[in-house]
Protein backbone atom coordinates (compact mmCIF):
# COMPACT_ATOMS: atom_id res chain seq x y z
CA UNK A 1 0.00 0.00 0.00
CA UNK A 2 1.04 3.62 -0.49
CA UNK A 3 2.09 5.55 2.59
CA UNK A 4 4.00 8.63 3.71
CA UNK A 5 6.60 7.93 6.37
CA UNK A 6 9.84 8.98 8.04
CA UNK A 7 12.93 7.28 9.40
CA UNK A 8 14.76 10.41 10.60
CA UNK A 9 13.35 13.43 12.41
CA UNK A 10 14.25 16.40 10.22
CA UNK A 11 13.18 19.99 9.49
CA UNK A 12 10.15 20.00 7.21
CA UNK A 13 12.07 21.69 4.38
CA UNK A 14 14.23 18.56 4.09
CA UNK A 15 12.75 16.22 1.39
CA UNK A 16 13.53 13.24 3.63
CA UNK A 17 11.50 14.61 6.55
CA UNK A 18 8.49 12.82 5.02
CA UNK A 19 8.79 10.54 2.00
CA UNK A 20 6.59 8.27 -0.13
CA UNK A 21 6.92 4.55 0.55
CA UNK A 22 5.23 1.21 -0.17
CA UNK A 23 4.33 -0.82 2.93
CA UNK A 24 2.53 -4.14 3.53
CA UNK A 25 -1.22 -3.93 3.96
CA UNK A 26 -2.11 -4.75 7.61
CA UNK A 27 -4.72 -7.30 8.72
CA UNK A 28 -7.55 -6.66 11.19
CA UNK A 29 -7.76 -8.69 14.41
CA UNK A 30 -9.59 -8.32 17.72
CA UNK A 31 -11.32 -4.93 18.09
CA UNK A 32 -9.58 -3.50 15.02
CA UNK A 33 -11.09 -2.17 11.83
CA UNK A 34 -9.03 -2.11 8.65
CA UNK A 35 -9.95 1.23 7.10
CA UNK A 36 -9.32 2.31 3.51
CA UNK A 37 -8.25 5.90 4.13
CA UNK A 38 -9.86 8.48 1.84
CA UNK A 39 -8.84 11.73 3.54
CA UNK A 40 -6.56 12.87 6.34
CA UNK A 41 -6.04 16.06 8.33
CA UNK A 42 -2.95 17.55 9.94
CA UNK A 43 -2.69 18.65 13.58
CA UNK A 44 0.01 20.12 15.82
CA UNK A 45 0.67 16.62 17.19
CA UNK A 46 1.91 15.60 13.72
CA UNK A 47 4.51 18.36 13.63
CA UNK A 48 5.53 17.79 17.26
CA UNK A 49 6.12 14.08 16.73
CA UNK A 50 8.01 14.77 13.49
CA UNK A 51 10.10 17.64 14.92
CA UNK A 52 13.91 17.32 14.66
CA UNK A 53 15.62 14.97 17.11
CA UNK A 54 18.54 12.54 17.04
CA UNK A 55 16.40 9.40 17.03
CA UNK A 56 16.45 7.18 13.91
CA UNK A 57 13.73 4.64 13.14
CA UNK A 58 14.78 1.17 11.99
CA UNK A 59 11.69 0.92 9.77
CA UNK A 60 9.51 3.58 8.11
CA UNK A 61 7.22 5.20 10.68
CA UNK A 62 3.77 6.42 9.57
CA UNK A 63 2.34 9.48 11.31
CA UNK A 64 -1.14 11.00 11.11
CA UNK A 65 -4.03 11.27 13.59
CA UNK A 66 -7.16 12.27 11.74
CA UNK A 67 -8.86 10.30 9.00
CA UNK A 68 -12.08 9.43 7.23
CA UNK A 69 -12.52 6.33 5.13
CA UNK A 70 -14.33 3.06 4.50
CA UNK A 71 -14.14 -0.12 6.57
CA UNK A 72 -12.41 -2.78 4.47
CA UNK A 73 -12.35 -5.63 7.01
CA UNK A 74 -13.01 -6.20 10.71
CA UNK A 75 -11.44 -8.20 13.54
CA UNK A 76 -13.23 -11.10 15.22
CA UNK A 77 -14.30 -8.99 18.24
CA UNK A 78 -15.81 -6.12 16.24
CA UNK A 79 -19.51 -5.54 16.88
CA UNK A 80 -20.00 -1.85 16.00
CA UNK A 81 -19.05 -1.83 12.32
CA UNK A 82 -19.03 -3.95 9.16
CA UNK A 83 -17.18 -3.75 5.84
CA UNK A 84 -18.48 -0.91 3.72
CA UNK A 85 -19.25 1.43 6.64
CA UNK A 86 -17.98 4.99 6.29
CA UNK A 87 -16.08 6.09 9.40
CA UNK A 88 -14.00 8.89 10.87
CA UNK A 89 -11.56 8.84 13.79
CA UNK A 90 -8.40 10.30 15.35
CA UNK A 91 -6.62 7.04 16.07
CA UNK A 92 -4.04 6.11 18.68
CA UNK A 93 -0.73 7.89 19.25
CA UNK A 94 1.00 4.58 20.02
CA UNK A 95 0.10 2.92 16.69
CA UNK A 96 0.80 3.45 13.00
CA UNK A 97 -0.96 6.58 11.79
CA UNK A 98 -3.40 7.55 9.07
CA UNK A 99 -0.91 8.70 6.42
CA UNK A 100 -1.37 5.42 4.58
CA UNK A 101 -3.90 3.87 2.22
CA UNK A 102 -4.97 1.37 4.89
CA UNK A 103 -4.92 1.74 8.66
CA UNK A 104 -5.88 -0.35 11.68
CA UNK A 105 -8.01 1.48 14.25
CA UNK A 106 -9.88 0.23 17.32
CA UNK A 107 -13.66 0.23 16.91
CA UNK A 108 -14.04 1.82 20.35
CA UNK A 109 -12.45 5.10 19.22
CA UNK A 110 -14.11 5.18 15.80
CA UNK A 111 -17.30 6.98 14.79
CA UNK A 112 -19.69 6.79 11.87
CA UNK A 113 -18.89 9.50 9.35
CA UNK A 114 -21.49 12.28 9.12
CA UNK A 115 -23.67 11.37 6.12
CA UNK A 116 -23.90 14.98 4.98
CA UNK A 117 -20.13 15.47 4.73
CA UNK A 118 -17.55 14.42 2.17
CA UNK A 119 -14.58 12.39 3.37
CA UNK A 120 -12.44 15.56 3.31
CA UNK A 121 -14.96 17.54 5.35
CA UNK A 122 -15.25 14.70 7.87
CA UNK A 123 -11.49 14.19 8.21
CA UNK A 124 -11.19 17.75 9.55
CA UNK A 125 -13.19 16.92 12.67
CA UNK A 126 -12.18 13.90 14.80
CA UNK A 127 -9.10 14.92 16.80
CA UNK A 128 -10.21 18.48 17.41
CA UNK A 129 -13.77 17.44 18.20
CA UNK A 130 -12.69 14.82 20.74
CA UNK A 131 -10.27 17.31 22.30
CA UNK A 132 -12.80 20.13 22.56
CA UNK A 133 -15.62 17.83 23.70
CA UNK A 134 -13.57 16.22 26.45
CA UNK A 135 -12.10 19.59 27.49
CA UNK A 136 -15.49 21.27 27.88
CA UNK A 137 -17.84 18.52 28.96
CA UNK A 138 -15.54 16.13 30.83
CA UNK A 139 -12.63 18.19 32.20
CA UNK A 140 -14.55 21.44 32.90
CA UNK A 141 -17.80 19.51 33.51
CA UNK A 142 -19.87 22.01 31.55
CA UNK A 143 -23.46 20.79 31.24
CA UNK A 144 -24.22 19.92 27.60
CA UNK A 145 -27.92 20.38 28.22
CA UNK A 146 -27.69 24.06 29.18
CA UNK A 147 -27.27 23.82 32.94
CA UNK A 148 -24.49 26.44 32.69
CA UNK A 149 -26.38 28.65 30.26
CA UNK A 150 -25.02 32.21 30.05
CA UNK A 151 -21.87 31.33 32.00
CA UNK A 152 -18.77 32.81 30.36
CA UNK A 153 -16.08 30.82 28.56
CA UNK A 154 -12.82 32.28 27.29
CA UNK A 155 -11.35 30.23 24.44
CA UNK A 156 -7.69 31.01 23.79
CA UNK A 157 -6.81 30.34 20.12
CA UNK A 158 -10.36 30.51 18.84
CA UNK A 159 -9.49 30.22 15.15
CA UNK A 160 -7.36 27.07 15.51
CA UNK A 161 -8.67 23.59 14.87
CA UNK A 162 -9.72 22.86 18.46
CA UNK A 163 -11.01 26.38 19.06
CA UNK A 164 -13.11 26.27 15.90
CA UNK A 165 -15.09 23.26 17.07
CA UNK A 166 -14.94 24.32 20.72
CA UNK A 167 -16.81 27.56 19.96
CA UNK A 168 -19.60 25.60 18.29
CA UNK A 169 -19.92 23.06 21.10
CA UNK A 170 -19.92 25.79 23.75
CA UNK A 171 -22.66 27.73 21.99
CA UNK A 172 -24.81 24.59 21.77
CA UNK A 173 -24.47 24.33 25.57
CA UNK A 174 -25.68 27.92 25.94
CA UNK A 175 -22.43 29.58 27.04
CA UNK A 176 -21.32 33.12 26.31
CA UNK A 177 -18.11 32.65 24.35
CA UNK A 178 -15.20 35.06 24.23
CA UNK A 179 -12.61 33.88 21.71
CA UNK A 180 -9.12 35.18 20.99
CA UNK A 181 -8.06 36.09 17.45
CA UNK A 182 -5.87 38.84 16.03
CA UNK A 183 -6.11 39.04 12.25
CA UNK A 184 -9.20 40.34 10.41
CA UNK A 185 -9.76 36.95 8.77
CA UNK A 186 -9.47 35.02 12.03
CA UNK A 187 -11.75 37.46 13.84
CA UNK A 188 -14.39 37.00 11.14
CA UNK A 189 -13.95 33.21 11.30
CA UNK A 190 -14.62 32.97 15.04
CA UNK A 191 -17.55 35.40 14.81
CA UNK A 192 -19.07 33.30 12.03
CA UNK A 193 -18.68 30.18 14.18
CA UNK A 194 -20.74 31.82 16.93
CA UNK A 195 -18.35 33.60 19.29
CA UNK A 196 -20.16 36.37 21.17
CA UNK A 197 -17.02 38.48 21.57
CA UNK A 198 -13.51 38.47 20.11
CA UNK A 199 -10.40 39.74 21.89
CA UNK A 200 -6.89 40.17 20.51
CA UNK A 201 -4.39 37.75 22.05
CA UNK A 202 -1.57 40.10 21.05
CA UNK A 203 -2.90 42.71 23.48
CA UNK A 204 -3.43 42.43 27.27
CA UNK A 205 -6.53 40.32 27.82
CA UNK A 206 -7.76 41.67 31.20
CA UNK A 207 -8.23 45.21 29.88
CA UNK A 208 -10.11 43.94 26.81
CA UNK A 209 -12.43 41.78 28.88
CA UNK A 210 -13.04 44.67 31.29
CA UNK A 211 -13.99 46.89 28.34
CA UNK A 212 -16.56 44.25 27.36
CA UNK A 213 -17.98 44.28 30.88
CA UNK A 214 -16.31 41.11 32.20
CA UNK A 215 -14.23 41.35 35.37
CA UNK A 216 -13.53 37.63 35.00
CA UNK A 217 -14.83 34.46 33.35
CA UNK A 218 -16.33 31.23 34.67
CA UNK A 219 -14.31 28.91 32.42
CA UNK A 220 -11.12 29.12 30.37
CA UNK A 221 -10.17 26.68 27.61
CA UNK A 222 -6.57 27.33 26.61
CA UNK A 223 -5.87 25.70 23.25
CA UNK A 224 -2.51 27.43 22.91
CA UNK A 225 0.62 28.02 25.02
CA UNK A 226 -0.02 27.01 28.64
CA UNK A 227 3.08 28.71 30.09
CA UNK A 228 2.50 32.00 28.28
CA UNK A 229 -1.08 32.37 29.50
CA UNK A 230 -0.79 30.88 33.00
CA UNK A 231 -0.65 34.12 34.99
CA UNK A 232 -3.33 35.88 32.98
CA UNK A 233 -5.60 32.83 33.28
CA UNK A 234 -5.13 32.86 37.06
CA UNK A 235 -6.04 36.54 37.04
CA UNK A 236 -9.13 36.18 34.84
CA UNK A 237 -10.70 33.02 36.25
CA UNK A 238 -13.56 33.68 38.63
CA UNK A 239 -13.67 32.16 42.12
CA UNK A 240 -14.55 28.45 41.87
CA UNK A 241 -14.06 28.56 38.11
CA UNK A 242 -12.28 26.03 35.92
CA UNK A 243 -9.33 26.07 33.51
CA UNK A 244 -8.39 23.39 30.98
CA UNK A 245 -5.24 23.27 28.82
CA UNK A 246 -3.99 20.99 26.05
CA UNK A 247 -0.39 22.12 25.40
CA UNK A 248 2.26 20.66 27.71
CA UNK A 249 4.10 23.16 29.89
CA UNK A 250 7.83 23.84 29.51
CA UNK A 251 8.36 25.04 33.07
CA UNK A 252 6.70 24.56 36.48
CA UNK A 253 3.17 25.98 36.74
CA UNK A 254 2.38 28.09 39.80
CA UNK A 255 -0.70 26.21 40.98
CA UNK A 256 -0.69 28.36 44.11
CA UNK A 257 -2.05 31.24 42.01
CA UNK A 258 -5.37 29.37 41.86
CA UNK A 259 -5.64 28.55 45.57
CA UNK A 260 -7.40 31.65 46.91
CA UNK A 261 -10.07 31.30 44.22
CA UNK A 262 -10.53 27.55 44.75
CA UNK A 263 -10.21 27.33 40.98
CA UNK A 264 -9.61 23.99 39.28
CA UNK A 265 -7.11 23.13 36.57
CA UNK A 266 -7.25 20.09 34.30
CA UNK A 267 -5.27 18.69 31.41
CA UNK A 268 -6.97 17.35 28.30
CA UNK A 269 -5.14 14.79 26.15
CA UNK A 270 -7.42 13.02 23.73
CA UNK A 271 -5.09 10.03 23.32
CA UNK A 272 -5.34 9.04 27.00
CA UNK A 273 -8.19 6.56 26.56
CA UNK A 274 -6.52 4.69 23.69
CA UNK A 275 -3.02 4.81 25.21
CA UNK A 276 -4.15 3.29 28.51
CA UNK A 277 -7.01 1.15 27.16
CA UNK A 278 -9.31 2.72 29.75
CA UNK A 279 -12.60 0.96 30.53
CA UNK A 280 -14.50 3.90 29.00
CA UNK A 281 -12.61 3.91 25.67
CA UNK A 282 -15.88 3.58 23.77
CA UNK A 283 -16.95 7.05 24.91
CA UNK A 284 -14.89 8.44 22.04
CA UNK A 285 -16.85 6.36 19.55
CA UNK A 286 -20.07 7.58 21.15
CA UNK A 287 -19.12 11.26 21.10
CA UNK A 288 -18.05 11.02 17.46
CA UNK A 289 -21.42 9.46 16.64
CA UNK A 290 -23.20 12.22 18.55
CA UNK A 291 -21.15 14.82 16.70
CA UNK A 292 -22.09 13.21 13.38
CA UNK A 293 -25.76 13.53 14.33
CA UNK A 294 -25.26 17.22 15.20
CA UNK A 295 -23.50 17.81 11.88
CA UNK A 296 -26.23 16.06 9.90
CA UNK A 297 -28.84 18.12 11.78
CA UNK A 298 -27.07 21.32 10.75
CA UNK A 299 -26.09 22.27 14.31
CA UNK A 300 -22.30 21.93 13.78
CA UNK A 301 -20.34 22.64 10.64
CA UNK A 302 -17.05 21.23 9.47
CA UNK A 303 -13.97 23.31 10.21
CA UNK A 304 -12.28 22.43 6.91
CA UNK A 305 -10.82 25.50 5.21
CA UNK A 306 -8.55 24.00 2.53
CA UNK A 307 -7.97 20.65 0.79
CA UNK A 308 -4.77 19.47 -0.89
CA UNK A 309 -4.74 16.51 -3.29
CA UNK A 310 -3.42 13.88 -3.64
CA UNK A 311 -2.15 12.46 -0.36
CA UNK A 312 1.61 12.25 -0.89
CA UNK A 313 4.84 13.31 0.76
CA UNK A 314 5.16 16.62 -1.10
CA UNK A 315 1.67 17.77 -0.13
CA UNK A 316 2.05 16.51 3.42
CA UNK A 317 5.32 18.40 3.84
CA UNK A 318 3.56 21.53 2.55
CA UNK A 319 0.75 20.95 5.07
CA UNK A 320 3.21 20.52 7.95
CA UNK A 321 5.01 23.71 6.92
CA UNK A 322 1.72 25.61 6.86
CA UNK A 323 0.82 24.33 10.31
CA UNK A 324 4.25 25.23 11.71
CA UNK A 325 3.77 28.79 10.45
CA UNK A 326 1.07 29.29 13.08
CA UNK A 327 -1.17 31.10 10.60
CA UNK A 328 -3.65 28.42 9.62
CA UNK A 329 -7.38 28.90 10.16
CA UNK A 330 -9.57 25.92 10.91
CA UNK A 331 -8.32 22.66 9.41
CA UNK A 332 -6.15 21.70 6.43
CA UNK A 333 -7.01 18.35 4.82
CA UNK A 334 -5.43 16.06 2.21
CA UNK A 335 -7.70 13.82 0.13
CA UNK A 336 -7.30 11.02 -2.39
CA UNK A 337 -4.32 8.88 -3.34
Amino acid sequence: MKAVALTRYLPINDPQSLFDVELPKPAAKGHDLLVRVEAISVNPVDTKVRSPKAKVESAPKVLGWDAAGVVEAVGEEVTRFKPGDEVYYAGDLTRAGSNAQFQLVDQRITGRKPRSLSFAQAAALPLTTITAWEALFERLRIDQQGGHRNRTLLIISGAGGVGSIGIQLAKLAGLKVIATASRPETKKWVHDLGADHVVDHRQPLPAQLKALGFAGVDFIANFNNTDAYWRVMAELIRPQGGIVAIVENDGPLELGLLKSKSATFAWEFMFTRAMFQTPDMAKQSELLNETAALVDAGKIRTTLTETLSPINAANLRAAHARLESGRTIGKLVLAGW
